[in-house]
């Protein structure tokens, strides 16, 4: 064999690899759900969980950063309310 024949059927199998196995509809199906749960828990094995601290800071950033949109939303309200209570009256 020459070295192009065997670096082409490397690639090959590598593309097979993460193709279902071809087989009866039944047996694809079944073999894509285990490719799919196994995948999911190859992705949830890389997550990094923040420390206590970590999630009290951002949870208290959060809850400020909530409570001044609403306390500027509220005094655009009010603002608005005013100009229209003078425009149009009571």
């Amino acid at each position: 064999m020459t070295e192009t024949s065997t670096a082409g059927a490397a690639s090959s199998d590598r593309a097979r690899r993460g193709a279902p196995p071809k087989g009866n509809p039944v047996g694809r199906f079944f073999a894509a759900i285990g490719l799919f749960v196994s995948q999911i828990l190859d992705e949830l094995r890389k997550v990094v969980r923040p420390t206590r601290h970590e999630l009290t800071t951002y949870t208290s950033v959060v809850i400020v950063f909530v409570s001044v949109i609403m306390g500027m939303v509220w005094g655009a309200d009010q603002l608005i309310v005013k100009l229209v209570a003078l425009a149009f009256g009571k």
